[in-house]
């Protein structure tokens, strides 16, 4: 399971409504922010979430709008020492713009407590937790260096709690031994298998989350079957000129990459202020019904269809 909560869904520049691009990502004692708009750190507060725990910030690509929040962000931080490290993700080509935006502007030469440490990464998988990794894949924006990421559970084969009462494996820590693959042996001398326990595989949750792109055929094997899909959708396609020429998505080509790649729920997000929401939401629903648009502060649970299904509050 993944939570999202959504501090800024709009493009290019803030309204009263909506801040600029930045969304968490939740999972069990993990956080990661994507991207850091110009005020995330006040959506943050407002959140509830606090600075704690928050210690990696994976970038999408080097444009203001997307990254300006992380001068005054690690200012704060600086400030009231309340994270002792923190790690920023993206391409060679944006980490070389926030070297100079972060080092050279907000550090200077004076000495800090705070352990900074600027990531490049490459499409592929780059970090991986106990039960979960997470994959950078590679996006067509303006200029080089643009990224998306995929957070994905590993599989798990449930535990038939039935099937070992039947054999009379107890309630304790001789559970959790065979959840973790190893035979137990009974007191009346029985050896249990895991495999006597345990159920097929199943897939784990799969959220998949893109930044600004201008192009989505090269994303639908990346966004296959995934339980949630995060994405841009800047125009609508009475403006699909202008959303070519900017390397931007309309509601209905997002829409479409949602419905190609056959996932389970489109998100969308970087609203632009030229459209009413219920505009944006009416031309992905045509294509896509099951769509929602993100606002400010939105939470949504996300869990793979064999767990329940995708819930937001």
């Amino acid at each position: 399971m993944f939570e999202l909560l959504f501090l800024g869904t709009s493009a290019s520049a803030p309204t009263i409504q909506r801040g600029l691009s930045s969304l968490m990502v939740l999972h069990d004692e993990y956080r990661f922010m994507v991207d850091c708009g110009e005020g995330t750190q006040r959506q943050i507060l407002r959140s509830g979430l606090g600075f704690k725990r928050l210690s990696r910030i994976l970038l999408t690509h080097s444009h203001l709008d997307h990254i300006l929040g992380l001068a005054g962000l690690v200012s704060t931080l600086l400030r009231w020492e309340t994270v002792p490290r923190l790690e920023i993700y993206g391409s060679e080509y944006t980490l070389r713009r926030v070297r100079t935006l972060l080092f050279d502007v907000v550090l200077g030469p004076e000495k800090h407590k705070l352990d900074l440490q600027l990531i490049p990464i490459q499409p592929g998988i780059f970090f991986t937790g106990k039960d979960f990794s997470i994959s950078a894949v590679p996006v067509r924006h303006r200029g080089p260096g643009c990224l998306g990421y995929i957070f994905a559970e590993h599989s798990k084969r449930p535990f038939l709690d039935a099937k070992a009462a039947a054999l009379g494996v107890p309630q304790g820590p001789e559970r959790r031994e065979l959840v973790q693959g190893r035979p137990i042996t009974l007191e009346n001398g029985r050896i249990i298998q895991p495999d006597e326990v345990l159920g097929p595989p199943q897939p784990g949750t799969r959220l998949v989350v893109i930044g600004d792109t201008g192009r989505t055929h090269n994303l639908v094997e990346a966004c296959q079957e995934a339980d949630a899909l995060v994405i841009e959708a800047t125009y609508l396609e009475e403006d699909a000129a202008m959303a070519r020429r900017y390397m931007h998505l309309t509601a209905h080509q997002a829409a479409e990459l949602a419905q190609k790649a056959q996932v389970g729920q489109l998100i969308l997000n970087h609203i632009s202020r030229r459209y009413p929401e219920k505009r944006i939401l009416a031309e992905a629903r045509s294509v896509f019904p099951n769509t929602r648009v993100a606002r400010d502060f939105d939470r949504f649970v996300i869990r793979s269809v064999s767990q329940s299904e995708v819930t937001v509050s």
